[in-house]
């Protein structure tokens, strides 16, 4: 097989731009150069890579693999001249992708109890709902994922290829604004019908809420009036009074303590979430090697949040 570095970066290029003219320009050549070098490169290969039929462009399933392949190769080699001509790569940042919750309120906590034991360790957290984080895991654009354990596997993440660490047992709770006499002003054991704050249809944990509710006759007598995909937002409206929502516990552990929040329900209602950090096995970015096996060589205990 006889493939040339910059078609590889010319098709990492392609894959993050989607588009043909401007990953051209990003290169510094012409479209039809552009567009030839990727055809040079599939002809190598020996599979179709990009999915031209679309718009923007997709990469076919074969492409997709690759990809991560492609990423792999790239970024050894830099790091390879990185080294020969003495340039140091020790304090290199690791791109970490996170759900808005747990890059709020989990993570700041928790990367300070790790480089504890660890000692400094810079990283870049880019937060976003849980579909993207897992499709940019995928492609090898990021080197860790920090996301809550999906027992139902509907992520799809084949573990000897994302492997990952349980790093924190938390829960969500129903919670309400507490009346003046500090009880809940919105209670699920009222018998009358319950202003209710929903995580949007795709959000991860709206769907934890459903499995609860399923089968429950609760469900018949929350009535929605709120929606939106982070913890957060749901947060700020119960805050306001507006009904009552089931929030992860790191997020309003304050507000409990304080009693700016109460609970809406007994730990009957609870939800219990795992936490996890995930990585691809196939991206062998040295920093991400590193953190790996020190992790594994921690206690169990000092990896929980």
């Amino acid at each position: 097989m006889n493939l040339e570095t910059k078609w590889l970066e010319d098709f990492v290029a392609l894959a993050n731009t989607r588009s043909f003219s401007a990953s051209a320009r990003q290169r510094h050549v012409t479209q039809p150069a552009f567009s030839r070098r990727i055809r040079a490169l599939e002809q190598a290969v020996g599979v179709t890579l990009v999915d031209r039929s679309t718009t923007p462009i997709g990469l076919t399933s074969e492409g997709q693999l690759f990809l991560i392949t492609a990423r792999n190769l790239v970024e050894q080699l830099n790091e390879s001249l990185s080294h020969l001509r003495g340039v140091s790569i020790a304090n290199e940042a690791l791109d970490i992708v996170a759900a808005h919750s747990l890059a709020l309120s989990f993570y700041p906590p928790w990367i300070s109890r790790l480089q504890k034991g660890l000692g400094e360790l810079p990283t870049r957290l880019v937060a976003m709902n849980v579909g993207e984080a897992i499709h940019v895991l995928r492609e090898g654009n990021c080197d860790l994922m920090l996301a809550y354990y999906d027992p139902f596997a509907t992520m799809q993440l084949d573990a000897e290829v994302f492997p990952s660490f349980s790093i924190g047992q938390v829960k969500m709770l129903p919670v309400s604004l507490p009346d003046e006499q500090g009880k809940p002003l919105f209670s699920i054991q009222n018998d009358s019908s319950i202003p209710y704050l929903a995580y949007t249809q795709g959000a991860f944990l709206g769907r934890s809420v459903r499995m609860l509710l399923k089968n429950d006759p609760l469900r018949l007598k929350l009535r929605t009036v709120y929606e939106t995909a982070m913890a957060e937002g749901l947060k700020g409206m119960v805050l306001q009074g507006v009904g009552i929502a089931w929030i992860p516990d790191f997020c309003i552990r304050e507000e409990l303590k304080t009693g700016k929040l109460v609970r809406a329900g007994d730990e009957n209602w609870d939800i219990p979430l795992e936490i996890r950090l995930y990585r691809c096995s196939l991206v062998h970015k040295p920093g991400v090697e590193r953190l790996w096996r020190q992790m594994m060589k921690l206690p169990r205990d000092f990896l929980q949040a």
